[in-house]
């Protein structure tokens, strides 16, 4: 709107004195405006007085600044959703915002780097590693590669066994950075059932649990695993490894390593015809061992050894392609040791099993 040369107090002495009696005409001439002017300043001004006229001018003032606040508002709630769509957290999710509005051209870069909270020197120089922490992200790499369904956690457990003294959000962070992230596998829905209560023994080599897990050679020859784990300490006894497997080479299996660790009080196992044998029957009833048989189709009730098996197949079985059964048995061999003395166990308070036993044995 084009500003008028006469101030709101001059118009309101003009319209005194066409109150006062005095002819329009006169009036537009001695001041130099039209009638159209004259009539326009009455139905704004009419009836007002200078300070009421200075308090609207003051207003006017005040809405527009309002409204340029708004619009300067709604540009930066604009260019925060194209930055982020949420509030940024950490100093490289705002530089990545920041690059997004200099991008999309919506602000200056003063301006984008007040509005998301980073300091221009931060943005423009990039921080750079230190010798420690390009070393230990590294390390963070070669163990994940090496172990592919370990997450941060684990990384974290095997490093500070290691002897490396980090704390786990800085390992999550590193760990993130390199995409490293292993995704999720979806459980199958089962129906909702009840569930019988999994008791977990007092002491060391009370139980042991046994099953078999199933594989095959490159040439599409059957390999049966026999695997053996104690229930308290979670460590895994033995796992036999052959192309077929019965009721009296389980006995040899277990009466073997029985030999170094002394027999347990009980084994659970479910009712497959290698544990129902009368070879399996009778060596269990010559050593006093009890026999506990879970219900057809209820795994749960032996857990346990279900829980190793599935990280048995997920880091041995199904990371390996095994020529010869020579090569399989060697390599089951060395996971096995690596299970036990290496490989950190979340229900061991994040140690290796074979730890784990050795500090109960000590407890005692």
């Amino acid at each position: 709107m084009k500003k008028s040369r006469f101030t709101e107090e001059q118009i309101i002495g003009f319209l005194k004195e066409a109150e006062a009696g005095a002819p329009v005409t006169d009036i537009c001439r001695r001041g130099g405006f039209s009638d159209a002017t004259f009539y326009k300043w009455r139905a704004k001004f009419g009836g007002m007085e200078a300070t009421e006229a200075q308090r609207l001018r003051a207003l006017e003032r005040e809405n527009s600044e309002l409204k340029k606040l708004l619009a300067e508002a709604h540009l930066d709630m604009a260019a925060l959703k194209v930055a982020f769509g949420v509030k940024p957290l950490t100093p490289q999710a705002k530089r990545d915002g920041i690059q997004r509005i200099l991008d999309a051209q919506m602000l200056s870069e003063r301006r984008a780097c007040r509005l998301v909270g980073l300091s221009r020197s931060s943005w423009r120089e990039t921080p750079q590693d230190s010798h420690q922490t390009a070393e230990l992200r590294e390390r963070i790499k070669v163990i994940a590669h090496q172990r592919r369904r370990f997450g941060y956690r684990r990384i974290h457990d095997l490093l500070r066994f290691q002897g490396v003294t980090v704390n786990h959000k800085r390992i999550y962070r590193l760990y993130t950075e390199q995409k490293l992230r292993v995704k999720r596998r979806k459980k199958a829905k089962r129906p909702v059932t009840e569930r019988a209560e999994l008791l977990v023994p007092d002491a060391p080599n009370q139980v042991w649990s046994i099953d078999f897990v199933m594989d095959s050679l490159a040439n599409g020859r059957k390999l049966k695993c026999l695997t053996i784990a104690d229930d308290k300490t979670h460590e895994c006894v033995d796992i036999a490894v052959d192309h077929g497997i019965g009721g009296l080479y389980v006995t040899r299996v277990l009466e073997q390593a029985a030999r170094f660790r002394g027999f347990p009080k009980a084994i659970r196992t479910d009712g497959g015809p290698e544990f129902t044998s009368r070879a399996f029957m009778a060596w269990m009833h010559t050593h006093g061992i009890e026999h506990l048989l879970i219900q057809p189709g209820k795994p749960t009730q032996n857990a346990y050894i279900e829980s190793f098996n599935g990280k048995f197949r997920d880091e041995c079985l199904n990371e390996q392609w095994f020529e010869t059964l020579a090569q399989a048995r060697k390599t089951i061999a060395l996971w096995r040791q690596d299970y036990n003395e290496v490989r950190p166990h979340s229900s061991c308070g994040r140690i290796p099993p074979a730890i784990y036993a050795q500090k109960l044995r000590h407890a005692k």
